[in-house]
């Protein structure tokens, strides 16, 4: 007992000092306890963090004294975050950096700087409300997902590192997902992992604390022992008479486009395809825009592809492509086709959801400068998520880079596809944290959806998971090479995600708030 005590009164001590912070001392606690919970994310997977970084932003709050110093703290908080967990993004400016020199301050702080307005938002709302006792938790929580939520929707939306995502390493417990949606298995961790902060609340007894406490804890033991009995159960079959190979070239991205190094490039893939192996593949697949050439009008180089297709089979990669709208204007799409041995092209795909200022540029005509990744041109968008058919393969949702970060939005609802195929080229970002982090949130979306996904990456990470999200196969970061694999077969069932999406994030939302209200009135 004197022992609990004793840490009990620690944690009062120490939330005094966080809450008797003022002025910029306050607020460099705050990025600093921001850039902490950047920890619990992909790659470093620190989730134990989130229990220091969230009691820690709840004590700061705990001192302010305005509207505008509770969004002044959160506003700190998420740039600290942010700038941590996407340092990376700045790497792409460096493949041109003559050209983009002027963009990299305004990569580098400015998509924080925009980020940071909804964890601002966040902190707002929760001491607006104001509620004390074990209902804090419980509110803090909700407005930190419900804010996710609309940071992965507005302005086309960016649901990049929500912090559900440190789950990824645990795999038992990231199986919740294929019921809450990663904005739900968010929505809980923020709430288990804020709960401490009720241990320095005087207004609280000791015992509810730490009873509130341990209850969040036995949730996500509870959660860990349902998703391993799901992942013992799981289908570990594959669909018969299907064999990928996923070729990887490990071109560096400030040679990609080299007309220099174009056809040098274009062999490597063609090599590697030929690779002789014990099984032969049946299909064999490139990474986005792998051919830089628009490959539909190139009769010659189609039948090179033609020439390393498996008999029967098909070839798919990711290629510009180009065609002229009813008005003659001539439009661009990053897309996807698939060849076959005679050098036909028998389906095409064009990416649906572009990345601002990378592939297109918001409020074009006020703006000086063109898009990043089409040297300057801007691509056009497809119709949106699709179902392909593919000869000797299952049917697909193909989706290409940063399609695959929007949860509830990688397959067509009307007709269901049976796998996601991921094609992507990381080799924007280096040997940073980006393409792990984008790794890891492909692999939610095959929880979630409950279908395997096969990513194909320019350079890494290139890989197949299964309908649970366990890695069958992979290429890592920068190696060069190819990957022979199997395709998992897709669960049986639909998942609860995949049939109701984000309504069960809602009801969380609101359960949650229900038992913030009752925690709150009982103090």
């Amino acid at each position: 007992m004197t022992d609990s005590l004793s840490n009990e009164s620690g944690l009062q001590r120490m939330a005094g000092r966080l809450a008797g912070l003022a002025g910029w001392r306050r607020l460099a606690v705050a990025a600093g306890l921001g850039g902490v919970a950047a920890l619990a994310l992909p790659p470093a997977d620190l989730l134990p963090v989130l229990l220091v970084a969230f009691p820690g932003l709840l004590w700061l709050l705990d001192g302010v004294r305005s509207r505008r110093g509770a969004f002044a703290v959160g506003w700190f908080f998420g740039f600290g975050h942010h700038l941590l967990g996407l340092y990376w993004i700045s790497f792409a400016l460096f493949t041109d950096i003559g050209r983009f020199w002027w963009a990299l301050p305004l990569s580098a702080v400015g998509l924080p700087v925009v980020l940071s307005m909804f964890t601002g938002l966040a902190t707002l709302a929760f001491w607006s409300v104001g509620w004390r006792g074990l209902g804090r938790p419980l509110l803090f929580a909700v407005c930190w997902a419900a804010l996710e939520w609309v940071r992965g929707h507005v302005f086309t939306g960016f649901p990049w590192n929500l912090t559900g995502y440190g789950w990824v390493g645990v795999l038992p417990v990231l199986q919740a997902v294929s019921v809450t949606g990663i904005y739900g298995l968010s929505l809980l961790t923020v709430l288990v992992a804020a709960l401490p902060a009720a241990l320095a609340d005087p207004r609280v007894p000791g015992r509810r604390a730490a009873a509130a406490f341990l209850a969040g804890l036995a949730l996500f033991a509870a959660a860990g022992a349902w998703g391993a009995w799901r992942l013992s159960g799981a289908d570990t079959a594959s669909v018969p008479g299907v064999r990928l190979r996923l070729v990887q070239p490990a071109i560096d991205q400030r040679l990609k486009w080299d007309p220099a190094e174009r056809d040098a490039n274009f062999q490597r893939h063609l090599e590697l395809s030929a690779q002789p192996a014990s099984r032969p593949p049946t299909h064999v697949i490139w990474a986005e825009t792998a051919v830089p050439f628009f490959l539909e009008y190139d009769a010659a180089r189609r039948m090179a592809v033609a020439a390393v297709t498996p008999p029967g089979g098909l070839t798919i990669t990711g290629i510009p492509r180009t065609t002229l709208a009813p008005s003659g204007e001539r439009l661009y799409t990053n897309g996807m086709i698939a060849i076959d041995g005679s050098g036909a092209v028998t389906a095409a795909y064009d990416k649906f959801h572009l990345v601002p200022f990378g592939e297109y540029v918001p409020f074009r005509r006020y703006l000086p400068f063109g898009a990043i990744a089409g040297n300057g041109a801007e691509f056009s968008p497809g119709p949106g998520p699709v179902t392909l058919p593919l000869k000797g393969l299952p049917p697909v949702s193909p989706l290409i880079c940063y399609e695959v970060i929007f949860p509830g939005a990688v397959v067509a609802r009307g007709e269901p596809p049976r796998w996601l195929l991921n094609l992507t080229n990381d080799a924007w970002y280096g040997r940073s944290a980006g393409p792990h982090q984008h790794f890891a949130i492909a692999r939610v979306r095959a929880v979630e959806e409950g279908l395997p996904l096969v990513r194909v990456a320019n350079t890494g990470i290139s890989g197949v998971v299964d309908a649970v999200g366990r890695v069958t196969a992979r290429l890592g970061l920068g190696d060069l090479g190819i990957l022979d694999a199997e395709l998992p077969v897709a669960r049986s069932a639909s998942t609860v995600y995949a049939a109701w999406g984000d309504w069960v994030f809602g009801l969380l939302l609101l359960s949650c708030l229900v038992c913030g209200a009752l925690a709150r009135h009982r103090s």
